[in-house]
C-alpha cells in the first residue's frame, strides 16, 4: 500500500512524478485484466440488440460482466499487488460491497477499495503473526481475513460506493450545465478525464443519452449522443502511442486501435492514459475539436451508438449528416494525435516508462506465483 500512498503524497521528484506513479499503479490493476475487457467488448459488439449478431441469450452476459466480473477482477488485482493472495481475496470481498452499494460500473471504487483493504490486512497480519500460537495459524489467518473482509464490504457499501456515485453525479451535472449554457466543447474538460476513470457509461447513459432522446424526438437527431462516444480522440491517442510512445507499449497499440475504433471498446485505451496522465490533454483537445466540428456542421445521431465504433456511428447517422460526422471524427483524431505525440516526445525517458516496466515485472512475478 505504501506504493499507492507515495503516489498520492509525492516524492523527491515532486507532484508530477507522484501523479505518474499513481497512474502507473492504477494501470497496473487494469492491464492484467485487459483480456476480460476484450471478452466483454466482443460480447457487447456482437450480441446486444444493436450489435452485429443480436442474441438475447448471449447478450444477457454483458451486464453481469461489466457490473460484477470486471470490478471484482480489478479489486482482486489491486489487492494482490499490495499483499499477495490474501490481499487479492480481501480486495475481491470488499469490491462486492462497492458493487452492491451502487447501480453503475464500479471500476474506480474497485481501484480504491481493493488495495486499501489489502493494505489494512497486511498490517493486521503483521500484528497477529508474531503472537499466533503454533497450530492456530490457519484458524486465525482465515478468521482475521474473513472479519476484515466483511468490514471492508460494509465500508464499500456504505462509504466508497456512494462517494464514487456522488462524483459521477457531480460530473454529470457539470456536463448538463455546459449543455444548458451552449458551451458544448467545454464538456470535454469533464467527459474525457471522467472516461479515464471508467465513468464513461454512467455519464453517457445516465446523462447524455436521456438529453439526446429529448432532442431526437423533436428534431430527429442529437449531438448529445456524440459527446462521449466519439472514437476520434482515442484513435489519435493510440496512433501517437504506436508511433512515439514507450517501446514497451508500441507493440500493443495496433491491436488496441482495432478494438477501439472498429469494435467501439473505448476502455482499451484508458490504461495508456493512466500510465502517462499528461496525455489526457490530447484526448481533451481532440474531444473539444470534435464537438466544435459537430456543432458547426450541424450534425447529430438518431440514437446512442452502441458500442462506440465507427460502424455504429455510421449506422445511426441520419441521411445528409455523414460528411460532418466523419469530419468531426477525423479532426478530433488528428488533434488528439498531434497533442499526444508532442507530449510523448517531450516526456521521453521519464518515470512512467520505469513504472510500466515495474508493472510488467510484478505481473511476471504474480504469474510465477511469487
Amino acid at each position: 500500500m505504501s506504493e499507492f500512498i507515495s503516489a498520492g503524497v509525492g516524492d523527491q521528484k515532486g507532484f508530477r512524478a507522484g501523479v505518474q506513479k499513481l497512474g502507473g499503479n492504477l494501470a497496473g490493476m487494469v492491464i492484467p485484466n485487459i483480456g476480460a475487457f476484450i471478452a466483454w467488448g466482443l460480447l457487447t459488439a456482437l450480441f446486444i440488440p444493436t450489435g452485429w449478431l443480436p442474441n438475447e441469450n448471449f447478450s444477457s452476459m454483458v451486464g453481469p460482466m461489466i457490473l460484477n466480473l470486471l470490478p471484482i477482477l480489478i479489486g482482486y488485482t489491486g489487492g494482490r499487488i499490495v499483499h499477495g493472495q490474501r490481499g487479492a481475496v480481501i480486495g475481491s470481498i470488499a469490491t462486492v460491497g462497492v458493487i452492491v452499494g451502487t447501480d453503475i460500473p464500479m471500476f474506480l471504487g474497485a481501484m480504491i477499495i481493493g488495495p486499501l483493504m489489502a493494505w489494512i490486512l497486511k498490517y493486521i497480519d503483521k500484528v497477529l503473526d508474531p503472537i499466533t500460537p503454533p497450530g492456530f495459524e490457519m484458524l486465525i489467518g482465515n478468521f482475521s481475513l474473513g472479519i476484515a473482509g466483511m468490514l471492508g464490504a460494509m465500508l464499500g457499501y456504505l462509504g466508497i460506493g456512494p462517494i464514487v456515485s456522488g462524483i459521477t453525479t457531480f460530473l454529470g451535472n457539470g456536463v448538463g450545465w455546459l449543455v444548458d449554457n451552449s458551451l458544448l466543447p467545454l464538456a470535454s474538460l469533464l467527459i474525457e478525464p471522467a472516461k479515464i476513470l471508467f465513468m464513461n457509461n454512467a455519464i453517457n447513459f445516465g446523462v447524455l443519452a436521456p438529453l439526446g432522446v429529448v432532442d431526437a424526438e423533436a428534431t430527429g437527431k442529437s449531438i448529445m449522443f456524440m459527446l462521449e462516444t466519439n472514437p476520434g480522440p482515442g484513435l489519435g491517442l493510440l496512433v501517437a502511442f504506436w508511433l512515439a510512445g514507450p517501446k514497451l507499449l508500441r507493440g500493443s497499440a495496433p491491436g488496441a486501435i482495432i478494438i477501439h475504433f472498429l469494435g467501439g471498446i473505448h476502455e482499451i485505451y484508458f490504461p495508456y492514459v493512466l500510465l502517462k496522465p499528461q496525455v489526457v490533454l490530447g484526448v481533451i483537445a481532440g474531444g473539444m475539436v470534435g464537438v466544435a466540428t459537430f456543432m458547426v456542421t450541424g450534425v447529430g445521431l438518431v440514437s446512442t451508438p452502441s458500442p462506440g465504433s465507427i460502424f455504429a456511428y455510421m449506422a445511426v447517422t441520419p441521411a445528409g449528416n455523414h460528411l460532418g460526422v466523419l469530419l468531426g471524427i477525423v479532426l478530433s483524431a488528428a488533434t488528439s494525435f498531434v497533442v499526444t505525440w508532442f507530449i510523448l516526445r517531450l516526456s521521453k525517458g521519464d518515470a512512467s516508462e520505469a513504472d510500466l516496466q515495474e508493472a510488467k515485472d510484478r505481473s511476471k512475478e504474480m504469474k510465477a506465483g511469487k
